[in-house]
């Protein structure tokens, strides 16, 4: 897997790439600012860019930004995006467009080593981690989103199956989670796919439109 890492402060970032490389993971390029990613993605053509959301100058938005414009220009890109608080906006914009995975994550989780390894090799195969504390601001933003309707036939255990499957959680881990055996999940998880009338291609690819629908409609 090839890596790129957008992150201004060098030693989270050095820190972040030992991580990876650790790990087998191939950080190709480094970049301290937006403009900086956009360059180092056209030379290395990575399957994933880690980025920070606030980057120089203004530490604004410009990270988040910058990951937009790498997704447009580089579709099947993933983009896991770093964060020191919850600023649901941008996993919207986010999810808002087409293309490969998708991450969000406190910088925090950084230090669960298995957590985050698992979500850069999700993000990078196409599918989803989102940071527990981002979906639950999501969900409290309430209905009315794009999707709602689709999940109005959902039942109360369906949902729950379905916010921890935004968490980005195996059916193995939501099986402990929600203390049902992992065949009961599988149940939930055909019920949920049959109910938003999502294809029978390959279960992963579902698991990100069910999300997606479940994340538009919070």
């Amino acid at each position: 897997m090839r890596v790129v890492i957008a992150e201004d402060q060098a030693l989270l970032r050095e820190g972040i790439v030992a991580l990876l490389r650790e790990q087998g993971i191939d950080v190709v390029a480094q970049a301290e600012d937006g403009p900086g990613l956009l360059r180092i993605l056209s030379g290395h053509r990575p399957e994933l860019a880690i980025v920070d959301v606030r980057l120089p100058p203004t530490f604004t938005d410009e990270g988040i930004r910058a990951a937009l414009e790498a997704r447009s220009r580089h579709p099947e890109l993933g983009i896991l995006i770093l964060s020191q608080y919850v600023e649901p906006v941008y996993t919207a914009e986010l999810l808002d467009s087409a293309g490969g995975g998708i991450g969000y994550l406190l910088k925090e989780r950084v230090g669960d080593v298995p957590a985050f390894i698992d979500a850069v090799r999700r993000v990078a195969a196409g599918g989803t981690a989102l940071d527990r504390e981002v979906v639950a601001e999501l969900v409290r933003g309430g209905p009315g989103g794009e999707g709602s309707e689709a999940l109005d036939g959902l039942t109360p255990r369906e949902h729950e199956v379905l916010e921890l499957m935004a968490e980005g959680r195996t059916n193995a881990a939501i099986a402990r989670a929600m203390v049902v055996t992992p065949g009961a999940v599988e149940k939930h998880i055909s019920s949920i796919f049959g109910k938003l009338d999502l294809p029978a291609t390959d279960d992963d690819h579902r698991r990100v439109l069910a999300v997606l629908t479940y994340l538009r409609a919070g």
